[in-house]
């Protein structure tokens, strides 16, 4: 599978990561990474992460090309991506966040890839796609997007609950790490609350994946209602899930028939253990269940709470798309 990379920020950057890392991404040739950051800051960022640590191996520029571990990997620097040769591209990740309308979304098909993925909501997308809630629905589509990281998370987990209890309502938290929307001191934003320091308050906000929901599982649209609190933290998020069920059940029908779906998701993780954020750190699910966190109130109402490190496991679902996308015709 061949692969190019536009936008060489914090998802570019760690999709590059596992697909050096990982064993089963060696079949991948990234043929390019497209971004307007010097060849020298682009090689500085991979090699020192603050989040991940630094990479093991080798990072050095030479030539236009980045020479990891002796891997070399070619860039360039252009803001317009239809200016560069992506001839025998499978598909284009696109990772700069400003892939929102067709114009720019389509700028790597006119360079000459099969296909678009773009890593975060736009409506030039011609499908939302989130591995384990309606990756049926992909087709052939050309212009992809894969959601947002906290989509990934919730919808895969609420279509779980539906199938287990029939889900007739519910209200989503997501506890986010800050992100690079916020100002690291006070500066003037849209939303006044986003306009506060990131690494100094928890900060009430919106959430995208209420609205994506309704994209992805439109059989129940209209049934989650979401918002997200920013918190000082840099990495590893959560999902804070209370939904109301159609079918009575106690806790000790619900937490095991859940369990068991999770046991046979791809994408969801479960665990026992009493962790905190940063045991999550590089965690490849889309979301991992804190089973001592789940709880019900009679027989109708359930509190369910799970982890996701929405830098890597975002991450890994584009390269799983990917693939998904390369593979059909």
């Amino acid at each position: 599978m061949k692969l190019a990379i536009n936008g060489f920020g914090r998802i570019g950057r760690t999709i590059l990561r596992q697909v050096l890392s990982l064993p089963q991404h060696s079949d991948i040739k990234l043929v390019l990474i497209n971004d307007i950051a010097p060849l020298e800051t682009c090689a500085y960022l991979f090699k020192y992460d603050s989040t991940f640590g630094p990479y093991p191996g080798p990072v050095t520029p030479e030539g236009a090309a980045l020479n990891i571990d002796g891997r070399i990997i070619p860039m360039s620097h252009s803001a317009d991506l239809a200016q560069v040769d992506l001839s025998g591209v499978d598909v284009i990740l696109d990772c700069t966040g400003i892939a929102r309308t067709s114009d720019v979304a389509s700028r790597g098909l006119s360079a000459g890839a099969r296909k678009v993925l773009i890593s975060g909501p736009s409506p030039a997308a011609e499908v939302t796609v989130v591995l384990g809630a309606n990756e049926d629905q992909l087709g052939n589509a050309r212009i992809v997007s894969n959601a947002s990281c906290t989509t990934n998370g919730l919808a895969p987990l609420v279509k779980v609950i539906d199938e287990i209890g029939g889900l007739m309502s519910g209200h989503m938290t997501t506890i986010h790490c800050y992100t690079n929307s916020q100002p690291m001191v006070d500066a003037p934003r849209g939303d006044l609350a986003r306009s506060r320091a990131g690494a100094l308050s928890m900060v009430p906000t919106t959430s995208s994946a209420t609205q994506l929901i309704d994209v992805v599982l439109p059989d129940l649209a209209g049934r989650i209602s979401g918002a997200a609190v920013r918190v000082p933290t840099a990495s590893v998020s959560a999902v804070d899930l209370t939904a109301t069920l159609k079918r009575g059940m106690n806790a000790e029908q619900f937490k095991p028939a859940l369990g068991e779906a999770i046991a046979g998701s791809a994408v969801l993780g479960w665990t026992d253990l009493p962790l905190v954020s940063s045991d999550l750190r590089t965690r490849p699910e889309s979301l991992v269940l804190a089973g001592p966190e789940t709880r019900m109130v009679q027989e109708h109402q359930v509190r369910v709470f799970g982890w996701y490190d929405n830098e890597w496991g975002f991450s890994a679902r584009m390269l799983d798309v990917a693939r998904l996308m390369a593979e059909a015709e």
